[in-house]
C-alpha cells in the first residue's frame, strides 16, 4: 500500500531542495535554555552597541549561522527568495511571457512563451523593448526587468518596441496573464528513429503531468523506446519522482523508503497499479549534476533492472528536507531524514568539508564504458556492496554510477569565452535582424524543414568571429578547429529557439551531443536487463 505522499524538494549549490512535510524534531538540549541565551545577547546588542543595530540582520545571521552547523542542505531562505523558489515549484507567474536578455543595454527578447500574452500579441525574437509604461527601459538590469514586467494576473503594462525592418516603434498593451514554467524541456523523436527523448530540469508541482503528456503525445507518434535526460536535473518534490518512477515499474515495487530519527517519521514509497510505461525499453541518463529527485529516479531504474542509467556519476545527496516557514515570508529548511534506494542504498556523500562537497569530493568518475556489473566502482566501508534482483552488483555512498559511463564532449578556452561574452545571443540577433528576416519567412512555422536543410556557412562563422574578436575574444585556430562542430550546432539551436520557440532548441542541440549518441546504440542491453521483449 502506498504511504501518504508527502512534497520534498531537492537542493544543491543554486539552493534547489528537497522538502517534507513532517512534524519538527525536538532536541533533547535545553531548548529555551538556549533561546533565551541568544535573546540576552541580541537585547544587549540592541541596548548597548556602539552603533544602532538592524535586529533583523542580526537574527537571520544567526539563523544561516546555526543551520551552517549542521549539513549543507539545511538552509535559511530569505522573503525575497521565497518568490522565486515559489514560482520555480509551483510551475508558474504571472506576467507577460518573454524570454529575454539585456543586450547593449537593451532589453531583447529571446522568444516569447508559447501560449502566453505576448506571443498571441505578435512580439517576436529579436523585438527591442525601449519604453515600459511610458518610461525609459534603456539600461534597465537583468534584476530590474522583471520587476517592470511581472504583476498580477489581468494587470496592464504597455510597451514599446523597436523591431528590425519597421521603420516606427510598435506599442503593444499587454494584459498579464499566468506563464507556465515548464520542467520538461525537451519531447521529441530522434529522426529516422522509433526513439524518443524527454528532457527535464527539475520536479515541480507539473512534472509527472508534463512528462505523461509528452510520453504519450511521443507514443502516438511511434515511439517504442524512450531515453529520460535527467542530467542538470537537481530535483525537487518527493512525490512528482515517486509518480514518475511509477510509469515505469510494476505494482508493488519498493521505489523508495526514508529513515529518521523518529520512527514515526519513517516513510516507504510503492509503485502502484496502472503505469502506463512499464513495457517501454529505458535508459536514464544522469551527470555530476543530477540529484535528489533525480537520484531517486535513476536509483530506482537500476536498483530494480529496470533500465540502463548513462553518463556520468550523479551528485550524491540522500538526505531529506522539511520546510518550515516564518512570520515575515522567509523560511528554513531542516535535514530530518535519509532516503534510501529500493536496494537499501544511501547515496549521500559525506559533507563534513563543505567546500569540498560542493566541488564533488567523494563522487567516483570511473572510467569510460561498459560498467554494466559495477566491476570498477569502488568497494569499502563507505561504499557498501548491494545486489539487484538479476544478481547484478551495485555500490552505495558517493551518488548513482552509471552502467554505462560516458564522458562529455570536451571544450576548449575559446568556447567558454564566446559564452562568457554573450557572443551567440548577439549573433542571432543581429542575423535575425539583417539576412535572417528572408530565412524567418521562408520557414515560417515548418521546424522539420529548418531541420533538415538549414546549415550555418562559412560566411555566418567568419560573421560569428568577427564580433568574438571585437568583444575581446582571442581567436585561437587549433581551439577552433576542436570546438567548430558544437559551435555551428550551437548557432543553429538557438536561432531554432528563437524562430520557432524554446523547446526546439534541444532537438538540434542535442545532435552534436556525444553523450545521447551513445545512448542510443545501447538500447539493445537495456531490454536485456529489464527483460523485455
Amino acid at each position: 500500500m502506498k504511504s501518504k505522499i508527502l512534497v520534498i524538494a531537492a537542493a544543491i549549490v543554486a539552493g534547489v531542495l528537497i522538502g517534507v512535510f513532517a512534524a519538527p524534531v525536538i532536541s533533547g538540549d535545553n531548548v529555551y535554555e538556549q533561546v533565551r541565551k541568544f535573546t540576552d545577547v541580541l537585547n544587549t546588542a540592541s541596548k548597548n552597541y556602539v552603533e544602532n543595530v538592524d535586529t533583523q540582520k542580526l537574527t537571520e545571521a544567526a539563523i544561516k549561522g546555526m543551520l551552517n552547523e549542521l549539513d549543507p542542505h539545511s538552509v535559511y531562505i530569505p522573503a525575497e527568495q521565497m518568490k522565486k523558489v515559489n514560482e520555480d515549484f509551483q510551475g508558474s507567474f504571472e506576467g507577460i511571457g518573454v524570454e529575454f536578455d539585456i543586450v547593449k543595454d537593451t532589453i531583447t527578447i529571446v522568444t516569447p512563451i508559447i501560449g502566453g500574452p505576448s506571443e498571441a500579441l505578435g512580439i517576436q525574437s529579436g523585438d527591442k523593448i525601449v519604453k515600459i509604461d511610458g518610461e525609459n527601459a534603456v539600461g534597465l538590469s537583468r534584476e530590474e526587468v522583471p520587476k517592470k514586467l511581472k504583476g498580477p494576473k489581468g494587470t496592464h503594462v504597455k510597451i514599446m518596441v523597436h523591431r528590425a525592418g519597421e521603420t516606427k516603434l510598435m506599442e503593444f498593451d499587454i494584459t498579464r496573464d499566468k506563464i507556465p514554467i515548464y520542467t520538461v524541456d525537451a519531447a521529441y523523436i530522434i529522426q529516422g528513429t522509433d526513439i524518443g527523448v524527454i528532457s527535464s530540469n527539475r520536479f515541480a508541482a507539473t512534472t509527472h503531468s508534463e512528462f505523461v503528456e509528452a510520453a504519450r503525445r511521443l507514443k502516438a507518434e511511434g515511439m517504442k523506446k524512450l531515453i529520460l535526460d535527467l542530467r542538470g536535473n537537481p530535483g525537487g518534490y518527493l512525490d512528482q519522482a515517486f509518480k514518475l518512477a511509477d510509469e515505469f515499474l510494476p505494482s508493488g515495487s519498493k521505489i523508495v523508503y526514508t529513515k529518521a530519527r523518529r520512527p514515526e517519521l519513517d516513510e516507504t514509497y510503492y509503485a502502484t497499479d496502472g503505469g502506463e510505461f512499464e513495457k517501454i525499453p529505458l535508459i536514464v541518463m544522469v551527470n555530476s549534476g543530477s540529484a535528489s529527485a533525480s537520484e531517486i529516479v535513476s536509483g530506482a531504474i537500476q536498483d530494480l533492472d529496470r533500465g540502463l542509467i548513462v553518463g556520468e556519476t550523479s551528485f550524491g545527496k540522500g538526505l531529506v528536507q522539511q520546510q518550515y516557514s516564518l512570520g515575515d515570508g522567509s523560511s528554513y529548511r531542516l535535514t530530518i531524514a535519509r532516503y534510501y534506494t529500493p536496494s537499501g542504498r544511501l547515496i549521500q556523500r559525506p559533507y563534513k568539508d563543505k567546500e569540498k562537497y560542493y566541488k564533488g569530493e567523494g563522487r567516483e568518475e570511473g572510467e569510460e564504458g561498459d560498467n554494466i556489473n559495477h566491476a570498477a566502482d569502488k568497494a569499502d566501508s563507505t561504499h557498501p556492496i548491494f545486489k539487484t534482483p538479476s544478481g547484478r552488483t551495485i555500490h552505495g555512498g558517493g551518488g548513482i554510477t552509471p552502467d554505462y559511463i560516458v564522458k562529455p564532449d570536451t571544450i576548449t578556452q575559446l568556447y567558454r569565452d564566446i559564452f562568457r561574452k554573450n557572443i551567440f545571443f548577439e549573433f542571432t540577433d543581429n542575423y535575425l535582424k539583417g539576412e535572417g528576416v528572408a530565412v524567418r519567412n521562408s520557414y515560417k512555422d515548418n521546424f522539420p524543414a529548418f531541420l533538415k536543410n538549414f546549415k550555418i556557412t562559412d560566411e555566418m562563422m567568419k560573421s560569428f568571429r568577427a564580433i568574438a574578436e571585437q568583444k575581446g575574444v582571442v581567436w585561437n585556430d587549433a581551439n577552433y578547429k576542436t570546438d567548430e562542430s558544437f559551435l555551428r550546432n550551437r548557432l543553429k539551436a538557438l536561432l531554432a529557439r528563437s524562430m520557432f520557440g524554446s523547446p526546439y532548441f534541444y532537438p538540434i542541440s542535442f545532435e552534436d551531443d556525444k553523450q545521447l549518441k551513445k545512448a542510443i546504440t545501447l538500447f539493445p542491453e537495456a531490454t536485456k536487463i529489464a527483460k523485455l521483449k
